[in-house]
């Protein structure tokens, strides 16, 4: 049976919230399967891990730029293919994608791996290392089940007068609508007038059956993805998306690998220049979880890919397509 997404949205939220103390639950990675996929031990007390983006994966998978390019930018720093950054990570997730890094066990609020902590702990135990990385990474899980997180990290930044040093950057799944359910308008302006802020929105498949199979989740939310999308987009934060290619089935993958690109072209001419497709690799919690669909699924991202390529060839001159996609324009 699928996720109800509504449901699990709604559970995990309370399990991982506390409003009145401004303390949200997240994941420790000590003891845990995730800890030995970790290129360095756990920091912070156990829970940050240190992650170092690398734009090239050296093999012929398109270079992934983000969130290099776009906090070198906003820090003024000069172009580099690797940035390490500081990763804080919640308890929570509502669906259960098959290639996702994190063991699902840590995506359920489990006590037993995980803190309550509020943005003003994280800040001083981030604060506390030895060279703290210019990036903050919040991650999940879903970080948007909390979407209070974004905002007191930025407050509690800017309280501090850390706003010009530090980038936050932080990914959604683009599974609910609580970004505009729960924060107030102050939040709301904060997010969207923040300097030294990107966002990403996972499009977690590039046609229903491919979301349905990767995340679990009611194959109808495939077409959500794209309105909540379209929501974020009105409100000018710098905004940029993954996509993930992995599916099932070889039928007609590049008429809908066109169809996907015609979609995100509807919500913004520029937004495919925006997107990095995600090459699916094999982390520790995926071995388990590898069954004869999800090989073939392995294979099919790369036909998919391919398809991608030629469709932004088709669409974007080499000038475009060789932009720094940070400095590519949206609201076209």
């Amino acid at each position: 049976m699928p996720i109800n997404t509504d449901t699990l949205s709604t559970h995990y939220r309370t399990a991982s919230v506390n409003l009145g103390e401004k303390k949200l639950l997240i994941t420790n990675f000590h003891n845990t399967q995730q800890e030995k996929d970790l290129s360095e031990p756990p920091n912070c007390g156990g829970v940050g891990r240190i992650r170092h983006f690398r734009r090239n994966l050296g093999d012929s998978w398109i270079p992934n730029p983000l969130p290099i390019d776009p906090a070198c930018k906003a820090l003024g720093l000069p172009s580099t293919d690797m940035m390490r950054s500081q990763v804080f990570q919640n308890a929570v997730c509502n669906w259960r994608c098959w290639y996702c890094y994190v063991p699902f066990e840590l995506l359920s609020a489990n006590p037993h791996h995980s803190e309550w902590l509020s943005p003003s702990m994280l800040i001083d135990r981030y604060l506390s290392q030895t060279n703290p990385p210019p990036i903050i990474d919040l991650t999940g899980g879903q970080p948007d089940i909390i979407p209070e997180w974004v905002p007191w990290m930025m407050a509690e930044l800017r309280s501090r007068g850390l706003e010009k040093q530090i980038y936050i950057w932080s990914d959604d799944n683009l599974s609910n609508d609580y970004f505009w359910r729960f924060l107030s308008d102050a939040d709301i302006e904060l997010v969207a007038t923040y300097e030294n802020y990107g966002r990403v929105c996972c499009f977690k498949g590039f046609n229903t059956e491919s979301f349905a199979f990767n995340t679990r989740a009611e194959p109808e939310l495939f077409e959500q993805q794209f309105n909540l999308m379209n929501r974020f987009l009105t409100l000018g934060i710098d905004l940029y998306a993954y996509a993930t290619f992995t599916t099932p089935s070889k039928q007609q993958i590049r008429e809908d690998v066109n169809r996907f690109v015609d979609r995100l072209q509807m919500l913004d001419e520029n937004l495919p220049l925006r997107t990095v497709p995600l090459k699916i690799q094999e982390f520790t919690p995926v071995k388990q979880r590898i069954n004869m669909a999800i090989a073939d699924a392995w294979q099919n991202q790369q036909i998919a890919i391919e398809a991608w390529q030629q469709e932004l060839e088709s669409r974007f001159s080499s000038e475009e397509r060789a932009m720094n996609i940070a400095d590519v324009s949206l609201g076209t």
